[in-house]
């Protein structure tokens, strides 16, 4: 007598069985042909690491040049004062015709070595925010090429200032920032 299967197991399908399916030749070749490529890309543009003038060389600055005023005023000024000196009303204040910046350098000089806390108003406008102090980051010429730039442009047209006021200005010896009264007691203001 031959066995019945049952009903259930004739409506299945057969198990799946493992295929044999290796990648193409032609694509194994492609793929072999794209990273040499790469590999003579990298090589060709970048230079060896024994090249002299690889990307990988430090960079010698020279302590003798010049500082770009308007270089290092975009790296650490522009933010709030904005590139083109005008500050955000009511929120920090304009350098472009300020009181405060075309003053007897001394000011401008003590409010960039230790900053400046507390009300102010410049041009009219009133302003509570806070000046931080650069005189611990930045070096006298930077301050220097700096504040120069400040007082050299946007209409303003203020003697340049030298590296030297900045380490007079060092002198004076305070840890933290200054308030307007304070300034104004100090160094005197606008």
């Amino acid at each position: 007598m031959s066995e019945k299967k049952p009903r259930a197991r004739n409506r299945e399908r057969a198990e799946p069985g493992e295929m044999h399916n290796p990648v193409p030749w032609p694509m194994i070749i492609f793929y072999i042909g794209v990273i040499s490529w790469g590999v003579w890309y990298y090589f060709q543009n970048t230079g060896f690491p024994v090249d002299a003038g690889d990307s990988r060389s430090a960079i010698v600055v020279d302590p003798n040049a010049k500082v770009d005023g308007a270089a290092a005023f975009a790296g650490n000024c522009a933010a709030c004062h904005q590139p083109t000196g005008a500050g955000l009303p009511g929120v920090f204040p304009p350098l472009a015709g300020s009181e405060w910046a075309v003053a007897d350098a001394k000011i401008p000089v003590q409010i960039l070595l230790k900053g400046l806390g507390g009300p102010i108003t410049v041009k009219g406008g009133n302003y509570a925010g806070a000046m931080p102090t650069f005189g611990k980051t930045l070096d006298d010429a930077t301050l220097a090429a700096i504040l120069t730039h400040v007082r050299k442009t946007w209409g303003n047209s203020a003697a340049p200032v030298e590296a030297s006021a900045f380490a007079d200005g060092r002198k004076l010896e305070r840890d933290k920032p200054w308030t307007v009264e304070e300034l104004k007691a100090q160094v005197g203001a606008p």
